[in-house]
């Protein structure tokens, strides 16, 4: 993707300019960013994939306030959902969401990867929202980065920034009780809002049934991140562990002038110095540091499963699994979880599989033994599929 140059996508900005001035900033309206847009999935097959394990969903239904309460009744439902359970297609104020559809739909991929300016690491998914007439799930924030794009029907944006973040109680999804719009839209098929973290909004669809696509970017928390990274890096000193060679998991503790206490419940001081001392040791090994966070990074979510492959015929063309999450540094490639040292010329082929999504037939062939190898590896693995 060339960087600098303007984008319908972007209201006639550049990736850079979109990045400089409003990514994490402000939020920007761009009017017909897909002329002629086609929805990823008709109504029916988001029903079905609704009803389907494995995949993601949610059901939320607002109804209007009985004559004596003082609020509307939000109701929520977990996927999967079966085509029965949910309400007619005549009754107003219902959402259906189906998380991941770039998972299981290759359009819906296809779309997703409009927006690879901004780095894979941050990258999440492609939600689809279909909804009712009056349909929508509340005023609420988001904490991460969301393009909101109008793919079938129109939808009603109220936007703004919150103050008060009281919620609404009793209800089992997170609405603001006191949201303040500030601006507000009518988004028709391909319009498209992107609105920075933590800005509150509210979507209603208008005239019938409508659908959107939520275009989401990941967000992990400074604990969260640190929580993940110690975990990998524990996983490297379990490795060490189980090496049979002296020393390989490091100096055994000693304290040859411990002496005899009268409290033997108190911990050690010097122990405690240890302790800290082989965490201090992991943390400043930047190979291993390097390798658990791009490990970190590149793992897919939890629900994620491959299905497993055949080995490569040849050196045809490659694609990326749409589950594959694939990344890199200097040194190494990151691939759903797992690190590799790359150098040379199979490292700039690597990072442009990992950038482009795929390499054609010249490339692979200009790969090592190898890098051919851990290829047909990946791909016995799901990772990767071959190409004709």
């Amino acid at each position: 993707m060339q960087i600098d140059q303007s984008l319908p996508l972007l209201g006639g900005l550049s990736p850079a300019q979109f990045m400089r001035r409003h990514w994490q900033k402000k939020p920007l309206l761009i009017r017909q960013a897909f002329p002629g847009i086609v929805p990823p999935v008709t109504r029916a097959q988001a029903f079905e994939l609704a009803a389907q394990e494995g995949v993601e969903s949610r059901l939320i239904v607002h109804a209007a306030a009985p004559a004596k309460a003082r609020k509307p009744a939000w109701k929520l439902r977990q996927g999967p959902i079966a085509r029965t359970a949910l309400p007619p297609l005549r009754q107003p104020g219902w959402t259906l969401l189906v998380q991941g559809l770039d998972l299981h739909v290759p359009a819906a991929h296809a779309l997703l990867q409009q927006f690879r300016f901004v780095p894979q690491a941050r990258l999440d998914d492609l939600m689809i929202s279909y909804a009712t007439e009056g349909g929508g799930v509340g005023p609420h924030l988001d904490s991460y980065d969301v393009f909101l794009l109008q793919v079938q029907g129109r939808r009603r944006w109220r936007i703004g920034p919150v103050a008060d973040r009281t919620l609404v109680d009793g209800v089992p999804l997170k609405i603001l009780a006191n949201f303040q719009p500030q601006q507000e839209w009518l988004l028709e098929p391909g319009d498209m809002l992107y609105l920075p973290p933590m800005w509150g909004h509210d979507g209603v669809a208008e005239g019938g049934e409508c659908m959107t696509c939520s275009i989401g970017f990941r967000a992990p928390s400074r604990g969260e991140l640190a929580r993940d990274l110690l975990q990998r890096l524990a996983d490297i000193a379990a490795d060490a562990m189980d090496d049979d060679t002296p020393g390989a998991a490091g100096p055994l503790y000693r304290d040859p002038s411990q002496p005899a206490t009268a409290e033997p419940g108190r911990v050690p001081v010097a122990l405690g110095t240890f302790a800290v001392e082989a965490v201090q040791r992991l943390l400043a090994d930047d190979e291993a540091v390097a390798c658990a966070v791009g490990e970190v990074l590149s793992e897919p979510k939890a629900s994620v499963w491959f299905e497993p492959g055949a080995a490569l015929a040849g050196a045809g063309a490659v694609q990326l699994d749409a589950r594959t999450r694939m990344m890199y540094d200097d040194r190494h490639v990151f691939i759903n979880g797992e690190s590799f040292r790359a150098g040379g010329r199979d490292a700039k082929l690597m990072r442009r599989l990992a950038d482009e999504g795929a390499l054609d037939a010249a490339d692979v062939g200009r790969l090592s033994a190898d890098a051919l190898g851990l290829l047909s590896e990946w791909a016995r693995a799901g990772w990767v599929r071959g190409q004709a």
